[in-house]
């Protein structure tokens, strides 16, 4: 079992059924919480699962406007460039700029439960004491391949390990909703979502159980 400490200023947990003006999830999701632990330590041979979340600090909102681009990039341009070579594959941002308000988090703190299972591309050698000492030992010195980021790239996210004892998150029960679960990539023409019916129980949020719907 791993349990990782993570905390930062901001967070945006993006609905995916609002599009236009971003609106977070009230808590992180599964799906960020994993990519969190990726981001430390990442390899085909281990896959990670998320056990649970304690929130630790009030749930708090605060709105702000950030400047976006409206615009992207098109697959059917990047093939004309490959065969003409003559289009133009960039966006202009001052054209492009748009200002968008979002509904974001404030103060996050979080305890992330998780542990690993081996897939089928793990090598002879390894093993789960070997990427438990791996995983753990980058914690401890911080070491992460890319920033740890809250949902979004502007807001950092800090971890640390859990350094053990009782853990005494909010003392609350909110009905979350629907919440992205994570994504099904077993297809990979048809991409699917996968959403959970989210509950906080006096502050934990229990995922490993939990009835996934596609």
């Amino acid at each position: 079992m791993i349990r990782l400490e993570v905390f930062g200023d901001y967070a945006c947990f993006s609905r995916p059924e609002l599009k236009t003006e971003r609106v977070t999830y009230d808590v992180i999701t599964p799906s960020a919480a994993r990519g969190l632990l990726e981001s430390i330590f990442w390899h085909p041979g281990l896959k990670f699962c998320i056990r649970r979340i304690y929130v630790l600090n009030p749930i708090r909102t605060t709105s702000i406007k950030r400047n976006e681009v409206k615009s992207k990039i098109l697959a059917s341009n990047v093939k004309k460039t490959m065969i003409d070579g003559k289009s133009d594959l960039y966006l202009n941002s001052s054209d492009e700029r748009n200002q968008r308000s979002a509904l974001i988090l404030q103060d996050v703190h979080y305890v992330i439960e998780s542990h690993f299972d081996m897939t089928d591309k793990a090598a002879p050698s390894d093993n789960p004491g070997k990427f438990q000492d791996i995983l753990k030992r980058r914690i401890r010195k911080g070491q992460c391949y890319h920033q740890p980021y809250f949902g979004c790239r502007e807001f950092p996210a800090h971890f640390r390990e859990w350094e053990g004892g009782e853990i005494h998150p909010i003392p609350i029960d909110k009905d979350l909703g629907y919440m992205l679960y994570d994504m099904n990539y077993d297809d990979m023409n048809n991409i699917q979502p996968m959403f959970f019916h989210a509950q906080l129980k006096q502050g934990i949020m229990e995922v490993e159980d939990c009835e996934v719907i596609m």
